[in-house]
């Protein structure tokens, strides 16, 4: 009985939050997803698509941070399924405007109600789940956003051939309206509101006392905390960057259609979702062999690789794809001709889709690691605190990658704003090659160590 009971709520609700969070993420893309439609009706100038775009972003920030604490006090079930209704009903009401100040006003709003959705998601998988499934499934998890990201341009791509951007948001946010009630029925918070006992009671028996508790100050005083909040602002800004505006990067400056846009977002997406499996994965073997210490962690080796990875394919994204046909043949194009005579697509279409998955898995890889790295060196009390800090910052990144970018591509041409954050990147990442042996333990340290 209680195999089977554990069973079928675990599938039931991890069903229900991966397609819920399909719906958050879907939707809070829906935007991007139509900007080239919604810019030949309405006239948009950059500065416009980057309030818009910043408008959602610093309300999503400032939502997940409170989300993670409310989600301690109040029902995750009743938080995560409000959320999506919340979100499904602006996406609505966006289909009914027109101008930028609306376009803004509801998209904050957006932001606010997508916060409300990944801090349940940890709460109720934390009570569901053993400690060595809970990083598996959290993987997983993740990956809805990859499975959102991946199939959404395409999907709208294909939409907009029949339909209008309006239609397509009005049906999306139907769509993630109506699936809250469904997530409100099937999700449960805890074990124990289906009368199955608790799965944390054997934790707690074999639980270790070696990670001693800090004060608050002592915590927000370690310098590694701040290492990693600099390190996750820039990579999430820079990825934020590529899935928000490399669309209309390749459109407007590199002289691709709007399918191949959609293609490279979808292949960026796709790399993502092998990236983060992959890091957990990987990075978790080499703790199981090394363990964790004091000083550098073992997940550093795989992070500052990955980083480099997602250095190396901006630059090859903004240097070698071009407008006009190159009259040699460069040494890319010589590389994958055979593919290209064999699956009868061009060598440049390859190029892209190539570069967009590698960019995708050295970036999601870095976004999975700077959580699990947080939530593992802080002390045992401030685990969730360490978390929303580096949350909090990343977000502050992906701000940053929507005015103050779209303003420098205005000002300049995409073509400097991407180079700039490809320099941003290359100096964070050889910062934390240099860095990497430093103090990694959080808050006080224990007087003695096992």
């Amino acid at each position: 009985m209680g195999t089977t009971g554990y069973g079928y709520y675990r599938l039931a609700i991890f069903f229900c939050m991966f397609i819920g969070y399909s719906l958050y993420f879907f939707n809070r893309k829906t935007f991007a997803f139509v900007m080239p439609s919604v810019m030949e009706e309405i006239h948009l100038d950059k500065d416009d698509l980057g309030l818009i775009s910043s408008s959602q972003t610093m309300a999503y920030a400032i939502s997940k941070f409170i989300s993670g604490v409310l989600s301690d006090q109040i029902s995750a079930r009743w938080l995560f399924s409000i959320g999506l209704f919340v979100v499904g009903g602006i996406n609505i009401a966006f289909s009914w405007t027109s101008t930028v100040s609306m376009f803004s006003l509801l998209w904050f709003i957006n932001g606010l109600g997508q916060g409300c959705g990944w801090p349940p998601c940890g709460k109720v998988l934390r009570k569901w789940f053993e400690p060595s499934q809970f990083g598996t499934w959290w993987s997983v998890l993740s990956c809805s956003m990859n499975l959102a990201g991946c199939l959404g341009p395409i999907l709208v791509t294909v939409l907009l051939r029949y339909y209008d951007w309006r239609a397509i948001l009005t049906v999306s946010g139907v769509v993630c309206a109506a699936f809250s009630f469904v997530c409100l029925v099937f999700v449960k918070n805890e074990p124990k509101d289906v009368g199955l006992p608790s799965i944390q009671a054997a934790v707690k028996k074999g639980a270790k006392g070696g990670n001693t508790e800090s004060t608050l100050s002592e915590f927000l005083l370690s310098p590694f905390l701040w290492v990693l909040s600099l390190g996750y602002l820039v990579v999430f800004g820079v990825k934020t960057a590529a899935t928000d505006w490399g669309q209309l990067f390749l459109m407007q400056e590199k002289g691709q259609t709007a399918l191949m846009g959609s293609s490279y977002m979808s292949a960026l997406e796709v790399g993502g979702f092998v990236g983060s499996l992959a890091s957990g994965f990987i990075t978790d073997r080499a703790v199981s062999r090394q363990g964790l210490s004091t000083h550098g962690n073992p997940r550093h080796s795989l992070l500052i690789l990955m980083m480099a990875g997602m250095y190396v394919s901006m630059y090859l994204f903004r240097v070698t794809i071009t407008p006009e046909i190159p009259g040699e043949a460069p040494l890319w194009v010589q590389i994958i001709h055979p593919i290209s005579v064999l699956i009868g697509v061009s060598e440049k279409e390859i190029w892209i889709l190539l570069l967009g998955a590698v960019f995708g898995f050295s970036s999601y890889g870095p976004i999975s690691l700077f959580g699990v790295i947080a939530s593992e060196s802080a002390p045992s009390n401030f685990c969730g605190t360490s978390h929303a800090v580096v949350a909090l910052m990343a977000n502050v990144g992906a701000f940053v990658a929507g005015l103050p970018f779209s303003t420098v591509a205005k000002q300049h041409s995409w073509d400097m704003a991407f180079w700039i954050a490809e320099v941003i990147m290359g100096a964070t990442t050889v910062g934390f090659f240099l860095v990497r042996n430093m103090r990694t333990k959080m808050g006080r340290m224990a007087e003695k160590l096992d």
